[in-house]
Order: C-alpha cells, then structure tokens, then sequence
C-alpha cells in the first residue's frame, strides 16, 4: 500500500507540476491541475500514514514525519488555493513533496513505535498543523519578497504577471500568520498540559526552547502590523527568522536524536 500510494502520488504530482508550468507560459487548464493536485495528495497522505503507523504505535523518525507534513501542507494550500491566490506556491511544494515520499520510501526510521495517548496526539496534530501552516506563510513571504525585487526593479512579466498584487500578497501572508501563530500557540499549550514530566524527555527542553523564541517573533510581528502598519521586507524578514528558528527547533532536536546522539 505504501509503496503503491507513493508512485501514484508522484506520478500525480509531476502531472501538476507540468500543467502548472504551461499555465505560465499559455492559459492552461486549472482545473486539471487541481485535479492531479488532489489524487496526489490523497494518495500522498494514504502513503505518509502507511510509513508512520507500525503494530506498536507510530514512528516519529526525521523522514516519517517530515513526509506526513509535506502532505498536510500540500493539502493545506490545495484546499485554499479554491478561494485563496495560492497556485504559485506549487511550483515550490510539489517538488519537495516528491522528495519527501522518495525519502519515505527508501529510508527507515531507527525510533521504536510510539505509544499516543488522545493528549499527546492532541499535541502532535497541533504541531504539524503549525508547521505546515508557517511553511506556507514562509514560502508566501519569499514570493513577496520575490515581487517586491522584480517591481523594484522593473521588471515585470514571467511569474510576476501570475502573482496577486501586491497588497493582496501581504494580506495573505499575515491571514496565514495569524492561523500559525494560534496553531503554534494552542500546540505550546497542549505540549504543557498533556506530557508528564515534559522538560525530562529528549529533545523536549531544545525544540520548546526554539518554538517559544519563535512564538516571540510572530507575535511582535503580528503586534508591529496592527500597530505601527509593519509590511514589506519587515514582515518578510521576521517570518522568515521565526520559520527558521521552528526548523532548528524542529529538526534540529530530531536530528541529534536520531543520528547523532541515538
């Protein structure tokens, strides 16, 4: 099932990455698009769960779970894209998500399966909904910051001529910001109320240490919009800079763990 899933994922996903590049250069067929998007997602989420569901539990390696967020990101922004101008993010997510089942498939997680209980699925579910939530807002602010570039130096056409205007660009970006900054929020929470002995487990004091310092970041960005009107590259440069402090938060702790220390 897993490895049935994956290629037919893929297959799907190169279909719409190459009905997607056509539409730049012609008017191509959106509809279509979306629909190889949606078989490969599905068929990418039947096969991140295939990796990460063993008879003892659930395996949380780097490369199980990051295929599992690439697929709620990928269904996240194919979802919105129906209301929302998200179709340029594509170009960027398919790609990686191909990758991530390619990795899924052939490498083999070293963690024993994991027990969850309703709290700590609780927990995890929040924190990859946050994940994948900020990825998208980080890949919406290099867009941005790609637009300002080209508009500042007057070049338009290309990409730039597929893209919302401007204004619409960072409305989204801070839309996407807020919906990370409650996930990430609510995810923090949960992390505090459901483990015992939190600061105990492995990796725990690493990643909370990172998303707290993050957690920061958004929320004097989120304050510095609605306060002082911060837009352009102030908002590009702290959503980038919280992103990456997820990531080393993130997968910083996880790799240690896994490689370095296990």
């Amino acid at each position: 099932m897993q490895l049935l899933a994956g290629t037919i994922a893929i297959a799907f996903y190169l279909a719409s990455i190459a009905l997607q590049v056509r539409s730049l250069r012609a008017q191509g067929n959106r509809r279509a698009m979306l629909g190889c998007g949606f078989v490969a997602v599905t068929s990418h989420v039947i096969s991140a769960l295939a990796v990460l569901h063993a008879p003892g539990g659930w395996h949380f390696g780097l490369v199980e779970i990051s295929t599992l967020i690439s697929a709620v990101i990928s269904a996240l922004v194919l979802a919105s894209s129906l209301r929302k101008p998200l179709d340029s993010l594509f170009l960027a997510l398919f790609p990686l998500a191909i990758f991530s089942i390619l990795a899924s498939l052939a490498v083999n997680s070293r963690f024993p399966p994991t027990q969850l209980d309703g709290g700590s699925a609780s927990h995890v579910l929040l924190s990859i909904l946050a994940y994948s939530v900020i990825t998208i807002a980080a890949l919406q602010a290099l867009l941005l910051a790609y637009q300002n570039n080209r508009l500042k130096h007057h070049h338009p056409g290309g990409l730039l001529s597929k893209l919302p205007p401007l204004q619409d660009m960072e409305a989204l970006l801070f839309e996407l910001l807020w919906a990370g900054q409650i996930l990430l929020s609510a995810a923090i929470a949960a992390g505090f109320l459901f483990f015992e002995n939190i600061w105990g487990i492995d990796g725990v004091i690493h990643k909370t240490f990172f998303s707290l310092i993050a957690w920061c970041v958004f929320a004097v960005l989120l304050w510095g919009r609605s306060r002082l009107g911060w837009r352009g590259l102030t908002a590009i440069r702290f959503t980038l800079s919280g992103f990456a402090l997820l990531i080393l938060g993130f997968y910083g702790s996880k790799f240690a763990l896994e490689y370095l220390i296990g």
